[in-house]
């Protein structure tokens, strides 16, 4: 069976996390799996936006601790740096919109894969725990550099260090998620969000994530000098002249990710 499922639909690249058996902890064949889906979705002109999400009842349980700790396994630190880094760096760098659909429970390097995509939204039957701290270990995959940003210090400390979990609703009220859904609701509404960005001006979009990664380390001067370039650069495009004259003759636009 397949480690990862794979379908593109009106412009979405559809990237299914698929190990039910195990809630869709990672091994190494999953983990390269999704590294090669992500390149093929980043080089697809066709596919102007990607969903990442899991079969069945969890979004992502983090490592599989079977393979973790066999002695002819790959080992935590080819774990920590061909496994999950990569996915993290991919994440973050592709130019397309990421919506991370989490629809059960996101725990481990699974959290912090669902918070590194772009737009995160969760179904109310989700939950979130940075688990680290129960088997003695530090969260990884980005966790100490992402969720301080989006929670704050102090929170972000306290739920790695005490290992409680989040509910979804908590996610929302605390800004570390965009949105949940019911669960009746869920598959359709996250996924109508991926539609929709994948109509939408792509390459703007794309350029808006490079400053938002910029922004991350930049200073105020340094950031309003990246907006002056990126800004030029999406002047350039076919997307910016499309919607201008679109808005001047008073219709909707036909964006082409261009």
């Amino acid at each position: 069976m397949a480690t990862i499922q794979f379908e593109a639909h009106q412009g979405v690249g559809i990237i299914r996390l698929n190990r039910p058996d195990v809630f869709n902890s990672f091994n190494r064949e999953m983990a390269l799996a999704l590294q090669d889906h992500l390149d093929k979705c980043e080089s697809d002109d066709g596919i102007r936006a990607i969903y990442l999400t899991g079969v069945g009842k969890a979004f992502c349980a983090g490592q599989d601790l079977t393979e973790a700790v066999d002695s002819s396994g790959p080992g935590i630190e080819a774990i920590v740096s061909e496994h999950y880094n990569p996915i993290i760096g991919r994440l973050r760098s592709i130019e397309k919109p990421i919506v991370g659909a989490v629809n059960g429970v996101a725990a481990g390097a699974g959290a912090n894969i669902a918070l590194a995509c772009d737009i995160c939204v969760a179904s109310e039957s989700a939950s979130f725990i940075q688990a680290f701290s129960k088997i003695g270990l530090i969260p990884d995959s980005g966790g100490t550099f992402t969720l301080p940003r989006l929670i704050g210090m102090q929170r972000a400390a306290a739920l790695m260090m005490l290992g409680e979990k989040v509910s979804a609703k908590e996610a929302e009220q605390m800004g570390m998620i965009f949105k949940s859904f019911p669960v009746e609701s869920f598959e359709e509404s996250a996924m109508n969000i991926a539609l929709r960005l994948a109509q939408m001006p792509t390459r703007g979009l794309g350029l808006t994530k490079r400053g938002l990664n910029q922004a991350l380390v930049s200073d105020l001067a340094t950031q309003l000098g990246n907006e002056i370039e990126l800004q030029v650069a999406a002047t350039k495009t076919y997307d910016y002249k499309e919607g201008v004259a679109a808005f001047l003759e008073k219709r909707a636009p036909v964006f082409k990710g261009e």
